[in-house]
């Protein structure tokens, strides 16, 4: 797990977890799984890291969450990311959004909204995400183009709400969203505890990518339909997030600067925090982010793989998560010694049972800024 020594590529995106806190209870979160509150970082930190993020090379940022709109604090942050040069996109489910509200971060510099939705019954959002509140994102949904900014409509899809592509879709069309984000559930965290239960078969898999092609190429031009493979379907890896530490930089509410937002859960890495040093140095020689930077790491079939320098060996965390070993090719590659854990989940997904694991962390208390 040795760097190469050579400077690490510029990152472009910064990715700011504001807090965990969130009203909804997604069995699909990427929060800790047992997180029971905790510190997040102050304003003040968060100022820094804005300006020294785009020193860095950073062009955007997305203020997410948990729910950003919980921190208090979230006009303060905006101003300061927007006037730090950077383009602010805000990861929200909308639950707590208030037209007033959303106007003032319009004035104070928001370039974009992307909006969550769980599903397209009350009965099947409520399932997932302990309630649905789809009413509620409509009308943020018609307030962030009346402000006059880019929408997109984000959708975590799994075993439960694959089959509504077509009608989500249609959704979009018709809030005046430019883009659809269709993405598969990527099985960490809350996601792995819920697998058995989230997991698409390959035939749903199949119709949803199917009609995900089909409204792309019928309306180009109106609304730009994304559709994300899952990793245990897709037989080939994708290089997450662009590649270990390549291209986007994670900070979590209390701090660490992570390649992704699973990173911490991974055992034997060191991380550090912004704030106790110029992000750019941490960038750079952070031994957590620069443990799977290169090749030298690489254990075969990797290493003498011709797409290492396309997938670089696939997810970290997935990888440990389902082999508990830290350098092994990610078992969603067919190629991967452990590809048989893969392929044994999806043969399980036909017939496993629809319990779901609710989330179990306490609602932490609320941070003070």
């Amino acid at each position: 797990m040795n760097p190469t020594g050579t400077a690490p590529p510029r990152p472009y995106t910064l990715v700011a977890e504001l807090t965990y806190k969130c009203p909804l209870r997604c069995v699909y979160c990427s929060n800790p799984v047992h997180y029971a509150g905790g510190a997040e970082l102050a304003t003040e930190t968060w100022q820094r890291v804005f300006s020294e993020a785009e020193a860095l090379g950073v062009m955007q940022v997305h203020l997410t969450g948990g729910e950003p709109l919980l921190r208090a604090d979230l006009e303060e942050l905006l101003e300061s990311a927007h006037g730090a040069g950077l383009y602010t996109s805000l990861i929200t489910s909308a639950v707590t959004l208030t037209r007033e509200r959303l106007a003032g971060l319009a004035q104070r510099g928001l370039d974009h909204v992307q909006i969550s939705i769980q599903g397209l019954t009350d009965e099947g959002a409520t399932r997932i995400a302990g309630r649905s509140r789809l009413r509620d994102k409509l009308a943020a949904a018609a307030w962030v183009r009346e402000l006059g900014m880019p929408l997109t409509l984000n959708v975590v899809l799994h075993r439960e709400n694959i089959e509504e592509v077509p009608a989500l879709v249609q959704l979009a069309l018709s809030v005046g969203a430019e883009r659809l984000e269709l993405a598969n559930t990527q099985y960490l965290g809350w996601a792995l505890e819920n697998r058995t239960a989230l997991l698409p078969t390959f035939s749903q898999i199949e119709r949803a990518r199917a009609g995900a092609a089909e409204a792309r190429e019928r309306n180009q031009g109106n609304l730009d339909v994304l559709f994300v493979l899952p990793d245990y379907h897709a037989d080939v890896v994708r290089p997450c997030m662009q590649g270990w530490a390549r291209r986007y930089i994670v900070i979590s509410p209390d701090g660490l600067v992570l390649p992704c937002h699973q990173a911490h859960t991974l055992p034997g890495l060191e991380w550090e925090r912004a704030g106790e040093r110029p992000l750019a140095e941490i960038w750079k020689s952070s031994p957590g982010l620069n443990a799977f930077r290169g090749e030298d790491w690489m254990l075969e079939p990797c290493r003498s793989c011709e797409r290492r320098t396309l997938d670089f060996g696939g997810c970290r965390c997935q990888a440990f998560h389902l082999t508990g070993q830290l350098d092994v090719t990610d078992p969603a590659c067919t190629l991967a010694p452990e590809h048989a854990r893969v392929v044994e989940a999806r043969q399980n997904a036909a017939t496993s049972s629809n319990d779901l694991v609710a989330l179990r962390y306490r609602r932490p208390p609320t941070a003070q800024h």
